[in-house]
């Protein structure tokens, strides 16, 4: 993603909340989702406004979601929305190296509710779904559903071998009833080919 491409009602909304904040914090997220639009790119927006590479990544994933520029404000009475630092998505990374078996979860893969539980136990701070899915995807993590390998049956050939045998008998049943329908009505029933005692269409 090198630009969002805004909509001019879109950009209209940032550019009026960079005009009447008061809140410094709010007005350099406002700026970096405005400059990233504009097509300059995270490193420099990061330089300009002096903060990490990652602080302007997570403000303009906030603003993606909804694309509301409030969301971009702290939400009022649970100050400031929990991010991930650098330091934070190192932790992430090395958790995913893992199994969480390693760390005494009986859990075999890892899963978003597991790896909040951990990340709140090592740092005090519980991402949200949304924060943690998108530090996953811009890591190049993808879900994907685990997949189950089945023991192979011991008699298989015995049973494939069983198989080919009966069906061989209802391959010449089939050709047998093909034979003999246009001109026998008899419901008997009819022996397959090359069996003694095949009746031929037509005799009793």
């Amino acid at each position: 993603m090198s630009r969002l491409n805004l909509t001019a009602w879109q950009r209209r909304r940032l550019r009026r909340q960079l005009m009447k904040t008061l809140d410094a914090r709010v007005l350099r997220r406002t700026l970096a989702v405005l400059e990233f639009d504009r097509g300059r790119s995270v490193a420099k927006i990061a330089d300009m406004l002096a903060v990490t590479r990652q602080s302007a990544y997570n403000w303009i994933d906030t603003y993606t979601q909804n694309h509301d520029p409030l969301a971009l404000q702290d939400e009022e009475g649970r100050g400031r929305r929990l991010s991930l630092d650098e330091d934070d998505e190192h932790l992430l990374e090395a958790l995913l190296a893992i199994s969480p078996q390693d760390l005494g979860y009986p859990h075999v893969n890892w899963t978003v509710p597991l790896l909040q539980e951990v990340l709140q136990t090592a740092t005090e701070k519980r991402p949200s779904d949304n924060t943690l899915r998108g530090a996953l995807h811009r890591m190049g993590y993808v879900w994907k559903r685990p997949r189950y390998d089945f023991v192979p049956d011991p008699e298989r050939e015995k049973k494939n071998a069983e198989f080919a045998g009966k069906s061989e008998l209802c391959r010449g049943a089939a050709w047998c009833w093909r034979r003999m329908r246009r001109t026998c009505c008899s419901s008997r029933r009819c022996a397959p080919v090359g069996r003694s005692g095949a009746r031929r269409p037509g005799f009793g």
